[in-house]
C-alpha cells in the first residue's frame, strides 16, 4: 500500500470533508502525529456515526450516549476503519480539531502543529492487522511529505492530554507500530 498527497489530501483515501477545521497559524507545519481511538456508540464498529460526528450530522437522539457529547464539534485528519479503510476529513495542511486542551514538549495547542489519526477502536480491544498496515503506510507517506515528522514525533492522545484522555490505550501496540516504520531502515 502506498499513499500520495496532493494539496494536503491523500489521493487514495475516501474523502469526507469536515467543517470542523481551520487554517494552521502562520508558519506552523505538521511536526507531530497524534494517535487516537474512537467508536460510536462506544465499542460499536462499522457504522457511520463517527463520520456523522465529524461532519456535524450526528443524530444526537440515536443513542443514549450521544446526550453526553451533544453539540460537540470535532474532527481529525484521518480515520482508519477496522477493515483498514482510510477516510480523510481535513487536509493535512489545515488544523483539525482533534487534540483539545493539550501540550507536547512545553508547547500548548497541539492542534496547531499536529496531524490527528483516529483508529476505529477502544482502549482495551486489540486493533486489527489491517489498521496497522494502513497506519504504517500513511505514516510513511506523511514522513516523506513533511520533513519535521519522524519516529520521535509519534504520540498518543494520552501523551499530550494526560489525565484527560487515555487513547489509544493499552491495546495499541506501540512497539509493533514503531518497528514497522523501522523495518526498511528508512526511518530508524
Amino acid at each position: 500500500m502506498h499513499y500520495t498527497l496532493d494539496r494536503g489530501w491523500v489521493q487514495q483515501a475516501r474523502q469526507v470533508p469536515s467543517p470542523n477545521c481551520g487554517p494552521r497559524p502562520v508558519g506552523a507545519v505538521p511536526e507531530l502525529i497524534v494517535i487516537h481511538n474512537i467508536s460510536l456508540p462506544p465499542d460499536c464498529f462499522g457504522g457511520d456515526d463517527v463520520e456523522r460526528l465529524f461532519t456535524n450530522c450526528l443524530n444526537w437522539d440515536a443513542h443514549p450516549y450521544y446526550e453526553q457529547i451533544r453539540g460537540l464539534e470535532v474532527s481529525a485528519h484521518f480515520l482508519v476503519r477496522r477493515c483498514g479503510e482510510l477516510v480523510q476529513f481535513v487536509a493535512v495542511d489545515d488544523r483539525a480539531w482533534h487534540a483539545g486542551l493539550s501540550c507536547w514538549r512545553g508547547r500548548d495547542n497541539c492542534n496547531d502543529f499536529s496531524i490527528g489519526i483516529e483508529l476505529e477502536g477502544s482502549d482495551e480491544l486489540a486493533y486489527a492487522d489491517a489498521q496497522y498496515r494502513t497506519l504504517e503506510a500513511l505514516t510513511r507517506a506523511l514522513f516523506a511529505h513533511y520533513p519535521a515528522l519522524d519516529r520521535e514525533r509519534l504520540v498518543g492522545h494520552a501523551d499530550i492530554a494526560p489525565g484527560r484522555k487515555t487513547d489509544p490505550g493499552p491495546a495499541f501496540d506501540w512497539p509493533r507500530y514503531r518497528a514497522s516504520l523501522a523495518a526498511t531502515g528508512e526511518y530508524a
